[in-house]
C-alpha cells in the first residue's frame, strides 16, 4: 500500500507539472509567425526581429512557425506560445479558445487596414462574378481571412454560394491560390491584395493570365497577440518594443512602416463576416 501511495503521489506530481500554468515571466519567449511560406524562410527573414526583441526585452527569443493556422491556434490555446502573429480570422478563432490579447497591427502607407481580391483566369474568360458560376474556386487556408473568409463573403454578396454555385478547393496558401488560377486548375480564387501585387512584381504570375475581378473593402491588419497570463510589466515592455520599432530591415518582411496599437473590438468586422456566411467559428 505504501508503494502504491508513493507511486500515486509521484504520478500526480508529474501530471500537475505537465499541466502547470505557463511562466508569467519566462527567460525565453516563444514567438510564432504565420505559416504562409516555408518555415526556414520565414525564420531566416525574421532574424532581425529576433535580434531586436532580444535587445529590447532582455530575453532569449525563439521564433516558431507551425505547420498551419490550426496548429498555431492550438499551440497558443495550450500556452506553448507567448506571442503570436495571426491573420484576422485565425486571431478571432484563437481568441475563442485562448486567453490572448491583440495589441499591435502593422501600418502601411498610414493605414492599419488591407484588402483582399477575387481573381479570375483570363484564358477561361472569367471576367466577372457571373463567370464564376459552375467553376472551381481556390481558397488558401480554411482559417485565412483574405484567402478564404473575405473573398467567400464577396461572392456570397453577389449570390454565389460555395457548394451550390461553385466548387471550393483549399490549396493552403495565397501564392498557391494565384498559381492555381493562372494555371487554370481553378478558374477563380481569393487572396490578399498585397500578396497578389507582390506576386505580380516578382513575376510569379502574369496579368496576361490572371485578372482582378473585385477588390474588397478595407479590413483590419494582421494582429500581434500575447498570452494574457504574462506579467503586466513584461506585457508593457512588449507593447513598447513593437510601438517603438522603426528599423526598416526588421519591418521589411511584414511590408510594414510601423506597428500601432489595436484592440479586440477592431476585429468585430471579421466576426460579422462569419454571421454573413452562417459560419460556426467554434467548429473551425
Amino acid at each position: 500500500m505504501k508503494r502504491f501511495l508513493a507511486a500515486l503521489t509521484l504520478g500526480l506530481g508529474l501530471l500537475s507539472a505537465s499541466h502547470a500554468a505557463p511562466d508569467p515571466d519566462p527567460e525565453a519567449l516563444k514567438v510564432a509567425l504565420l505559416p504562409d511560406e516555408n518555415a526556414s524562410t520565414v525564420i531566416k527573414n525574421n532574424a532581425g526581429l529576433k535580434a531586436y526583441l532580444e535587445r529590447s526585452l532582455g530575453k532569449k527569443i525563439e521564433l516558431v512557425v507551425t505547420t498551419d493556422y490550426s496548429s498555431m491556434i492550438e499551440a497558443m490555446r495550450h500556452g506553448r506560445l507567448d506571442l503570436g502573429y495571426f491573420g484576422p480570422l485565425s486571431y478571432v478563432l484563437a481568441k475563442q479558445k485562448s486567453e490572448i490579447e491583440a495589441f499591435a497591427a502593422m501600418v502601411k502607407r498610414g493605414s492599419a487596414t488591407y484588402n483582399a481580391v477575387v481573381i479570375g483566369n483570363v484564358a477561361a474568360g472569367v471576367g466577372d462574378y457571373a463567370a464564376i458560376r459552375g467553376t472551381d474556386v481556390a481558397f488558401g487556408d480554411v482559417a485565412s481571412t483574405s484567402s478564404h473568409l473575405i473573398p467567400k463573403a464577396m461572392m456570397a454578396e453577389q449570390g454565389l454560394a460555395a457548394g451550390n454555385d461553385y466548387r471550393e478547393h483549399f490549396v493552403g496558401s495565397h501564392d498557391a491560390v494565384a498559381i492555381a488560377v493562372q494555371n487554370g486548375t481553378a478558374k477563380a480564387g481569393g487572396l490578399s491584395k498585397p500578396i497578389f501585387e507582390s506576386l505580380l512584381a516578382r513575376g510569379m504570375i502574369s496579368e496576361d493570365k490572371v485578372r482582378v475581378l473585385a477588390v474588397s473593402k478595407p479590413y483590419p491588419q494582421y494582429p500581434w497577440t500575447m498570452r494574457s497570463s504574462l506579467a503586466p510589466a513584461l506585457k508593457e515592455r512588449i507593447r513598447r518594443a513593437f510601438y517603438d520599432l522603426d528599423d526598416k530591415t526588421v519591418l521589411k518582411p511584414f511590408k510594414a512602416d510601423r506597428f500601432a496599437p489595436i484592440a479586440d473590438a477592431d476585429y468585430d468586422v471579421v466576426r460579422d463576416l462569419g454571421s454573413l456566411l452562417k459560419l460556426d467559428f467554434a467548429k473551425f
